[in-house]
C-alpha cells in the first residue's frame, strides 16, 4: 500500500522498519539519500527508539537534522538541510505510537483487519505463488487463524508447507 503513492507520482520510495532503526545513525542514511518529493516508508513505526524519533522530529518538520561532531567540549552541531520528503509510518499498535510522534502526521488512516473470507484469496494465490496444493478447507483454517493480517497468514502458510513437505506429501 505505501508503495502505490510513490508509484503514482513517479518518485523513490524508500523502506525500512522501527526494530531496524536501533539508533540515530541508522535513520540518517535514509533521511540524506531522500530525493526531492521522495517517500521514506517505516514499517512497524511504534517500535523505533525514542532516540531515533526525536532524530526524525526536525526532518519531518522542518527538512533538516542535526549532526553533533566530536565529543565533550570539542562537540560542535551541523544543521544538515534535508530534501522535501514524505514519511509513511505503519503499525498495527497505534497506541504504542508516542504522542509527539503521532501529532508530526498530518494525515492519520485507519485500516480494517481482513476479513476470513478475504484471506482465504490471500491465501490461495499465496499458495499458488509457492507452487503448494491446498484445500479450501485448510485456506479457511489458516486465514482464520491469521487474525485478519495478511502477514500472518503468509507465515501460517509458509510453516504449514513445510510441515507437509517434511511430515507428509506436501499438500496442505
Amino acid at each position: 500500500l505505501a508503495s502505490v503513492l510513490p508509484r503514482e507520482l513517479g518518485t523513490e520510495l524508500q523502506i525500512t522498519s522501527g526494530p531496524s532503526l536501533s539508533a540515530p545513525k541508522d535513520l540518517l542514511p535514509y533521511l540524506t539519500n531522500a530525493s526531492h518529493g521522495s517517500f521514506l516508508f517505516i514499517d512497524e513505526i511504534h517500535r523505533m527508539p525514542a532516540a531515533v524519533e526525536e532524530f526524525i522530529y526536525p526532518a519531518m518538520e522542518d527538512f533538516r537534522v542535526d549532526i553533533t561532531l566530536g565529543e565533550g567540549l570539542n562537540a560542535r552541531t551541523v544543521n544538515m538541510k534535508l530534501q522535501k520528503f514524505t514519511v509513511i509510518g505503519a503499525t498495527t499498535r497505534s497506541g504504542m505510537l508516542t504522542a509527539p510522534l503521532r501529532d508530526r502526521f498530518v494525515r492519520r488512516e485507519h485500516l480494517d483487519f481482513y476479513e476470513d473470507l478475504e484471506l482465504v484469496e490471500i491465501v490461495r494465490r499465496n499458495a499458488r505463488k509457492l507452487r503448494t496444493p491446498i484445500t479450501d478447507d485448510a485456506a479457511y483454517e489458516i486465514a482464520r487463524r491469521s487474525r485478519g493480517t495478511p502477514r500472518k497468514a503468509n507465515n501460517l502458510l509458509r510453516w504449514a508447507r513445510d510441515f507437509a513437505t517434511s511430515k507428509a506429501d506436501g499438500n496442505i
